[in-house]
């Protein structure tokens, strides 16, 4: 079967996205691949299809088994013959995988790096026919990727010792990160390497400096109730503050965090995946597994660590194409808590001063005075040039003004106070404010003593963001976190380098934006029905809604309004497995009728052409059945002869006779007619 059919037939989708076809072929072609596609373009599909295409088993190493759970029932709902080997299985399960890789009967295994460093593993995947190896979420190969992961580097030995094709997909990787991931698994053997874009056009990005950041994060999601949302928190505790908060504005919130019993975690991700419109608060521990499709938004309530752990974690909104959102709060305090990590932990210096220089590029994009589409791009290497018209900064310009003048007052008094303070104190001395501390200090008689009464002390507070934000000075754990001076200051000091500034974007109007609209309004109850039926069949077969059908392929059944099994078919999501499994239940909703049964052979050429002629074929042998007259002998011709001769086409009598079941005498009283039928169809 081509790859076109099976991506039909099997998935339900019309065509490839963008980038998809080149990877597929190239996997099916035997060679060596590393693709590195955005989160939602659809990287799981370019190992599944080929593993279809061939003979021989896939076997998928996958860091989380929520992840593998999730696709692994995606992909039996679409009838493939899919499992995985994880802790969670139940012996029984265990028992059935062992003996359906004895007997060759899966296409696809998925297995945790973990399990490469028991000594059994290896041999089993011997005596199992494996052809491929695929990775995923290669990026946890990388000591420099967001989540490294060492049992990922036993996947180069598996690879020499079976001897296979591999291939390993991510969707975060800078080029420090996939030469490492070429290094460690592909070794000499370079793969084919493809880099899609990182681009996600339908992700809204929003950066906004705290402000009363609970109130900011609790209106935002009021003006979302009933979405699926992801919230991360630095903390645990605060996860749990958050959720709370939330559910006592009458939000369904959930929290979750590494500090849960391992049943609660799973009972929050179960939940997750099946309810519809939960928000649940989390650390990072919560997310790389989250296979959803229809999150609607990822609201940071801190900065993240990095510019790849950010994209990581907001590619999990909007997988299924649609309008999604982000928004991430950040202040000062995160800039403190992002550095001390960094310089308190037991890296070694080079590798400290690379994680200062990433996150300094995650401020850089905070602090961006243009499209963050742009800066967030660039990172990664990719030019985007114009107004994105989907960020912030392309909405709401900020103001930009000369900073110069008023950062070199504020890296003058941190000097001069002996870079012993916190900014409180700082600004204290440059608005002229006699404190009991500023006096008990001395410091009313320092020569930056008021002389930055110009700005109120939230603009102060906001050149001092910006300075953090630009690495030019930094907190320092060993006097307290008094600010310091970096050499990166002295240029400005000295007069030698001007700066540009933006206005805080706090004192800039608000715009709430929500996500567009999924259907035209008079269509909303329809798709609220089909959600609901949907929902349903969900939990009578205890899996997520999106299992029977993503958001995306109801709101496509809203807008087509097929009518039946055929059209149907042209609803983009849906392949014959799903059709004959939730067809009729959807069109029941959709034509406020219940569908008459179809014939299995007729059944299987569900939006096909053939499925036509097997239709007037049908008719056809109806009204002929007692010959052109009516009173001759009864003749009939079962589903199963009208299938095989609408596959077949036979444009004559004598390739008519040869289909099995066509005996003289139907060929006889139908034939003329079927290959009339024939020839009029072709043409």
């Amino acid at each position: 079967m081509s790859l076109d059919l099976l991506l039909k037939e099997t998935f339900g989708f019309e065509s490839f996205r963008p980038g998809q076809r080149e990877i597929v072929e190239a996997v099916s072609d035997g060679k060596d691949v590393l693709a590195i596609l955005p989160t939602g373009a659809g990287k799981s599909l370019c190992f599944q299809l080929p593993a279809l295409a061939r003979e021989g088993l896939t076997v998928v190493i996958s860091p989380l088994i929520a992840l593998m759970r999730d696709q692994v029932r995606s992909l039996q709902a679409a009838g493939v013959a899919a499992a995985a080997l994880t802790s969670a299985n139940t012996e029984g399960e265990t028992d059935d995988v062992f003996a359906a890789l004895r007997e060759k009967r899966l296409k696809l295994l998925y297995i945790a790096p973990e399990r490469l460093a028991m000594g059994g593993t290896e041999r089993l995947l011997r005596g199992a026919d494996v052809r491929l190896l695929a990775i995923d979420e290669a990026h946890c190969v990388s000591q420099w990727g967001h989540d490294f992961r060492p049992d990922y580097l036993r996947i180069g030995e598996l690879r020499r010792a079976l001897g296979v094709q591999t291939t390993a997909f991510t969707a975060t990787a800078d080029a420090e990160t996939r030469d490492e991931i070429v290094a460690k698994v592909f070794g000499e053997n370079a793969p084919q390497t493809f880099i899609q874009g990182f681009d996600r056009p339908n992700l809204f990005l929003e950066f906004r400096p705290k402000n009363r950041p609970r109130a900011q994060l609790l209106e935002f999601a009021k003006a979302r109730k009933g979405r699926s949302g992801i919230i991360y928190a630095a903390s645990r505790n605060k996860t749990e503050v958050l959720a709370q908060a939330l559910r006592d504005e009458g939000i369904i919130a959930a929290h979750y965090h590494a500090g849960m019993e391992p049943d609660t975690r799973r009972a929050t991700e179960e939940r997750f995946q099946i309810e519809d419109g939960l928000v649940v608060v989390a650390t990072i521990a919560f997310g790389m597994g989250v296979d959803k499709p229809d999150i609607r938004y990822v609201l940071h309530a801190d900065l993240p660590k990095s510019v790849e752990a950010y994209y990581q974690e907001i590619g999990r909104a909007g997988r299924d194409g649609l309008p999604a959102e982000t928004l991430t709060l950040y202040g000062p305090d995160d800039i403190r808590l992002r550095r001390s990590q960094i310089d308190e932990g037991l890296a070694p210096p080079d590798r400290k001063a690379a994680d200062h220089a990433r996150l300094n590029a995650l401020l850089a994009l905070a602090e961006a005075p243009n499209c963050r589409r742009t800066t967030l791009l660039g990172y990664f290497g990719e030019e985007y040039e114009g107004n994105c018209g989907g960020c912030d900064l392309c909405r709401d310009k900020p103001e930009l003004f000369d900073g110069t003048e008023a950062a070199r007052k504020a890296l003058s008094t941190i000097y001069r106070c002996e870079e012993r303070y916190g900014s409180g104190h700082l600004i204290d001395v440059l608005l002229g404010v006699e404190t009991e501390k500023v006096r008990s200090a001395g410091h009313t008689s320092v020569s930056t003593f008021g002389i930055g009464r110009e700005y109120d002390r939230n603009q102060w507070q906001t050149i001092f963001r910006q300075l953090m934000a630009l690495d030019l000075i930094r907190h320092d754990p060993s006097r307290m976190n008094a600010l310091r001076l970096l050499p990166t200051a002295r240029p400005i000091l000295r007069g030698e380098e001007t700066l540009m500034l933006r206005r805080d974007a706090v004192v800039r109007k608000e715009v709430r934006r929500a996500v567009s609209a999924e259907v035209a309004e008079e269509d909303q109850p329809l798709l609220s029905a089909l959600k609901a039926k949907r929902r349903a069949l969900a939990e009578a077969q205890k899996v997520p809604a999106y299992v029977v059908f993503p958001d995306r392929t109801l709101i496509e059944m809203v807008r087509l309004k097929p009518q039946s099994p055929d059209e149907m078919m042209q609803v983009s999501g849906i392949g014959a497995k799903k059709l004959e499994r939730y067809g009729a239940a959807f069109l029941q909703v959709l034509t406020g009728e219940t569908p008459e049964p179809v014939h299995p052979a007729r059944a299987k050429f569900h939006g096909k052409e053939a499925g036509a002629l097997f239709d007037q074929i049908t008719e056809l042998a109806r009204e002929m059945a007692y010959g052109e007259t009516g009173t001759e002998k009864l003749l009939t011709l079962s589903p199963a002869i009208v299938a095989r001769i609408s596959e077949a086409r036979p444009s004559s009598l004598s390739t008519l006779a040869q289909v099995r079941g066509m005996d003289d005498a139907r060929v006889e009283r139908f034939g003329e007619a079927i290959c009339n039928l024939v020839s009029n169809d072709a043409e």
